[in-house]
């Protein structure tokens, strides 16, 4: 199976994508912690489905996969005089959403559409881009990997 390449929408932060409400239960009287998916989170969930479907993503990879990423953060006005200011590291002057934040949220947005559980994930690799002309985004490649082979046993072998 070839693997898949998308272009997606910049993530939303972790801290957005889910929220936490407290409520008091009537019959105990005690405080509940409800952990929820976001309307914005159901929104970027929602746009990513429809790049995949634009895509030919019929169906989501069942089974192992290997996953690789790249964040591109928006590029500011002002990035030619972060360039002269600070020179081949002007990009470290960009705001950028932490990798593993980025994470989190990528694999459930693509949960169910271009892979079945994120438990299938074997090997993660991610990566920060200088920001370009073509704007904040997410390059994402998932590789459907084939089962391990089982190796006989020594006595097996005999």
């Amino acid at each position: 199976m070839k693997p898949i390449t998308l272009s997606l929408p910049y993530p939303i932060s972790a801290n957005r994508y889910w929220q936490t409400r407290v409520m008091r239960s009537r019959e105990t009287k005690k405080h509940l912690a409800m952990t929820y998916v976001s309307a914005e989170a159901k929104a970027y969930k929602k746009h990513v489905a429809q790049i995949c479907e634009l895509a030919g993503i019929k169906n989501p990879i069942c089974g192992r996969i290997r996953i690789a990423y790249t964040l591109y953060p928006h590029r500011p006005l002002d990035y030619a005089k972060r360039m002269r200011q600070h020179g081949e590291h002007w990009d470290d002057t960009v705001q950028c959403m932490d990798l593993d934040n980025a994470q989190k949220v990528l694999l459930d947005a693509l949960k169910d559409i271009a892979f079945e559980d994120d438990k299938w994930v074997r090997e993660i690799s991610a990566s920060r881009a200088e920001p370009d002309e073509r704007g904040a985004r997410v390059v994402v490649t998932i590789w459907a990997m084939p089962a391990p082979s089982r190796q006989p046993s020594l006595l097996e072998a005999m």
